[in-house]
């Protein structure tokens, strides 16, 4: 079983960057392909950013440019470094670790981005 927990989350003023953390335990981190999601109120969980476990990236087209995914599997982290923020991106930003073995979805508890001046 493997936990997710984030940290990073906070209030910023747009233009403004933050960086999330997610730090995972109970698992080799290796073998996990690991994401960024966030859902705003009323609307649906969506993709940010994916970072394979040869840290092969995709974005999801509003944060192309603006966002970058990494990670340090020695330390079992990733982060999300959150450039020019914009009203839109504020949301509750959830970790995800997909087991490449079992397909398994693990997810963390969630950290509240809020952007507003």
């Amino acid at each position: 079983q493997v936990q997710l927990v984030e940290s990073g989350g906070g209030l910023v003023q747009p233009g403004g960057s933050l960086r999330l953390s997610c730090v995972a335990s109970g698992g080799t981190s290796s073998i996990y392909d690991m994401g960024w999601y966030r859902q705003a109120p009323g609307k649906q969980r969506e993709l940010v950013a994916h970072i394979t476990s040869n840290s092969r990236t995709k974005y999801a087209d509003s944060v192309k440019g603006r966002f970058t995914i990494s990670r340090d599997n020695a330390k079992n982290t990733v982060w999300l470094q959150m450039n020019s923020l914009k009203p839109d991106d504020t949301a509750v930003y959830y970790c995800n670790a997909r087991s490449q073995i079992t397909g398994n979805d693990y997810w963390g508890q969630g950290t509240q981005i809020t952007v507003s001046s």
